[in-house]
């Protein structure tokens, strides 16, 4: 029986599973160098390019695993979660492949990009207004009329599993990393990045880095406990959300450190890596290579990771000029 917090906490060996669970689905995105980039920050960086994976983003990562580790009977009845987007059209296309429904609620103001992906993906949708008390509360009336599992978008073991599996692609390739720099807004990902990480390489220092504006994670490491933030007003809306119940003690235990990026650089950074390396990127990933070129963070010399975890990018929202 899945819970709504999922199976466990992943170790390395249920994230190993969860890579075998997943790739008859997932591609194997690649990493990518670039290296004016490395010229403007004095690092070799490798950039792990989950931008180009299914659904634009490695949440389709935790979303299948999550989906495909239920059961016949809960399967049947469906999947729900609350999400901006990213996650939203992962367990869309997962439940997809699964044939089995999945219910979404999204915000108001959600990414018409976004929402246009959840519907081509089969999910049925149901709008929410703009904040987390109502997210969940839609969630609890659509689980209640359904009977459908609930699948968190990052406080849920199974989806941490899943997001880990892109650090066992990356290490597999880079070996010998040094350090690598993981966003974080709830922490799913920076919580299966660093249970993957620590038990590959234990020396590998991992870093989380968010929007100086969305801080929680850093100002929770730095008080002991959860702090909520107090504003979201950043182009990074990937990374809006507190950090999680269960993955804060993930962090909180194997992080190394957590640094903040300037909101003024995001979007020059995104442009950046679309002029440099011609790839289109989500502000949420251009945070920690903001963050190396504002030298928030330094690491001359060294083998830098980053992972780039989308490219859902709503134009119509973007100046580059």
């Amino acid at each position: 029986m899945i819970s709504a917090l999922g199976t466990g906490r992943p170790t390395l060996q249920t994230i190993r599973e969860a890579h075998e669970r997943i790739k008859p689905y997932i591609h194997r995105t690649p990493v990518m160098t670039c290296s004016s980039i490395d010229a403007m920050v004095d690092s070799s960086l490798y950039f792990k390019c989950d931008n180009l994976q299914k659904i634009g983003a490695f949440k389709i990562r935790g979303a299948t695993n999550a989906v495909f580790k239920l059961s016949e009977e809960e399967a049947a009845r469906g999947v729900v979660t609350h999400s901006s987007g990213n996650h939203a059209q992962a367990l869309a296309l997962a439940a997809r492949w699964r044939n089995i429904p999945s219910y979404i609620v999204m915000p108001e103001d959600a990414p018409l990009v976004k929402v246009d992906a959840v519907r081509g993906y089969g999910g049925q949708i149901t709008f929410c207004k703009p904040n987390v008390a109502d997210r969940a509360a839609t969630a609890d009336r659509v689980m209640e009329q359904t009977g459908a599992t609930f699948i968190h978008p990052y406080d849920h073991y199974d989806v941490m599993a899943g997001q880990g599996t892109a650090v066992i692609e990356l290490l597999e390739e880079v070996p010998d990393l040094d350090v690598l720099l993981t966003p974080v807004g709830g922490g799913g990902l920076l919580a299966g990045t660093l249970i993957a990480a620590k038990g590959i390489k234990p020396s590998l220092r991992v870093i989380g880095v968010e929007p100086e504006r969305v801080d929680d994670a850093k100002r929770s490491l730095e008080a002991g406990h959860i702090v909520g933030n107090e504003s979201t007003n950043t182009i990074a809306d990937g990374l809006k959300t507190d950090v999680g119940e269960l993955t804060f003690p993930i962090i909180q235990e194997l992080v190394d450190d957590i640094v903040t990026a300037p909101e003024e650089l995001l979007v020059p950074t995104m442009r950046t890596i679309l002029e440099r390396m011609k790839i289109l990127v989500e502000p949420s990933s251009a945070v920690p290579l903001a963050a190396l070129v504002a030298n928030r963070i330094s690491f001359p010399g060294k083998r830098v990771g980053i992972h780039i975890g989308g490219g859902n990018v709503d134009l119509t929202k973007i100046r580059f000029d």
